[in-house]
């Protein structure tokens, strides 16, 4: 499993934490309309993929940040499993945003996830996950700083020319700096059916830095030293979170809504 080799290349390397990009071991089956059996592609969590990489994680002592499409009865998720230093199968984050339109018709296959936002304590620090479409709201990953999380992971299949230059990198950076968080987006890469996905992993940091970036359209490891005590030094930990004012969003969000 080429996998497997990456994972125990980036083990050999340092690496504590790997993650992996969205839905990394399928083709990108959201490309296309969806015609016959929606659950195809799908596997139970605990399944086949998330036990393989127990065993592994537990064998090279490091945590694991999956991507795969789950099947829970009838429904099907979008999901991170999140596997700890020691193999222990921590949780699962799904995505709740769901997109649909030409290239990736994910509301065909994908059920929004009907528990929010999660943080999970890991050997490396309290690592959050937003995938792929979750990252666009601010609300979501702000969620994600409010439960302590260090690190958000973004599993990510973005393609070429999808948004305009720069704006991946802008809105993590943005979203690093308003939390106080450090965020890896990492992303799918390579020519399939309908979509080249354009690679370009990268790593922000609590002061909205890019700290790491790999090559556009080329497959490999993106290595980066995190200091996590960055974290607690950070704007929005030592002001902006201390002064936010939510009583008065909920209303603002409540004016809002009633002038619809």
């Amino acid at each position: 499993m080429a996998a497997e080799a990456h994972v125990r290349e980036a083990a050999r390397a340092g690496a504590r934490l790997v993650a992996f990009p969205e839905l990394a071991f399928l083709p990108f089956f959201p490309q296309h309309r969806l015609s016959g059996d929606r659950f195809a592609w799908s596997e139970p969590v605990p399944g086949p993929t998330t036990e393989h990489f127990r065993r592994l994680a537990k064998d090279l002592g490091i945590v694991i940040v999956l991507n795969l499409f789950e099947r829970e009865g009838d429904r099907a998720y979008d999901s991170s499993p999140v596997i700890d230093a020691d193999g222990t199968l921590l949780g699962v984050a799904r995505m709740m945003h769901i997109t649909h339109y030409e290239g990736f018709w994910e509301q065909d296959y994908y059920d929004p996830s009907p528990t929010g936002p999660h943080v999970f304590d890991t050997a490396v620090g309290r690592i959050g996950v937003a995938i792929c479409y979750d990252r666009h709201y601010p609300e979501y990953m702000r969620d994600l700083a409010l439960q302590g999380a260090d690190l958000v992971i973004v599993p990510q299949a973005g393609a070429d020319g999808e948004w305009p230059e720069g704006v991946y990198e802008a809105e993590m950076q943005v979203a690093s700096f308003q939390n106080g968080i450090f965020c890896a987006l990492c992303n799918r890469v390579g020519q399939e059916d309908v979509l080249t996905f354009s690679g370009a992993s990268f790593v922000t940091s609590p002061t909205g830095q890019v700290v790491a970036t790999a090559p556009s359209g080329q497959p490999g490891i993106l290595y980066a030293d995190l200091d996590l005590s960055q974290v607690a030094e950070s704007p929005a930990k030592k002001l902006f979170l201390h002064h936010r004012r939510p009583d008065m969003y909920h209303r603002l969000t409540e004016s809002h809504d009633e002038k619809r």
